[in-house]
């Protein structure tokens, strides 16, 4: 029992260093465009900056990734499924501060129970946003506690379900009367799909 638990640890350790020497060096942007060059070329688009964090637990036997599901009954993108975070307000610092603060807002996750180890190049999507993705480890349970209106849910996805680039697929869809293609990751019930799919993508190639 304890070299099985020995050998867990050891190997989230490993990962976590790769994590943070690999994202380092990674520098590949995405956008929604990349499989739409069409919608690209039709769209006049400010950009609006954004940032998010992807939560990584470290506390479970293996590392896992927290994601929430928006509340149905939101105006934009409801019921999908995203990563906490948010556009930038005037409070804000830098995109570091904005991920944080959304964060907490959100699902009750304080800076204080976050460790900010790296980040991922930017996304842009095709509603008019520059996302910054960064990547915090969560190494004690805390107390989730979801904004009303905003989060219907959260839970967690496996990081070995990620790595996994078989896991990963590209789906099509109308969308305003145009096709559209967008990268998939489902998993169990939860259909992880767009933005959210693609940061998830670029965080596997990553660590290839």
């Amino acid at each position: 029992m304890a070299f099985r638990q020995a050998k867990m640890v050891s190997h989230k350790s490993k990962l976590i260093k790769k994590i943070n020497s690999n994202l380092s060096e990674y520098s590949s942007c995405s956008s929604d465009f990349d499989l739409n060059q069409d919608l690209a070329s039709s769209q006049k688009l400010n950009f609006l900056e954004a940032s998010v964090l992807i939560p990584v637990l470290t506390f479970k036997e293996d590392l896992e990734i927290l994601l929430t599901k928006r509340s149905v009954n939101l105006r934009n993108h409801p019921g999908q499924i995203a990563f906490p975070g948010g556009k930038k307000e005037e409070c804000d610092n830098n995109p570091m501060e904005t991920a944080l603060r959304e964060a907490e807002e959100e699902i009750g996750l304080k800076a204080s129970d976050v460790e900010v180890i790296s980040s991922l190049p930017t996304h842009k999507t095709a509603t008019g946003f520059t996302i910054k993705p960064y990547i915090g480890l969560v190494r004690e349970p805390f107390k989730k506690t979801l904004q009303w209106g905003e989060v219907d849910e959260v839970f967690t996805v496996p990081f070995g379900h990620i790595l996994n680039g078989k896991n990963f697929s590209i789906q099509t869809r109308k969308w305003n009367g145009v096709e559209r293609h967008y990268y998939t990751v489902p998993f169990g019930p939860y259909y992880i799909w767009g933005a959210t799919a693609r940061i998830l993508l670029n965080l596997s190639q990553a660590l290839d």
